[in-house]
């Protein structure tokens, strides 16, 4: 969690599945708590958003996404 961050105290509601790999991980020294095990994986998803809002800007402003035959001739430079 960012140092000297503010929290706030909220009830969610998650798949068992998930609980059990964040109790896991704290058991495991992974993570310090479950909330911090959660905090985490928010400030990881608020960065792909953001990642996210930032490709469709620059595709916007670059005319949109690639064609399929711009993305053929990138896999063929990139050797894929």
């Amino acid at each position: 969690m960012i140092s000297g961050m503010t929290t706030t105290k909220i009830a969610v509601s998650l798949p068992a599945g998930l609980v059990e790999q964040a109790r896991h991980a704290v058991a495991e020294g992974r993570s310090s708590s479950v909330s911090a095990y959660v905090a985490r994986a928010l400030e990881e998803q608020t960065k792909l958003d953001d990642l996210a809002s930032l490709l469709e800007e620059m595709l916007a402003e670059t005319g949109g996404p690639l064609t399929a035959s711009e993305r053929k001739a990138a896999d063929r430079a990139l050797g894929r």
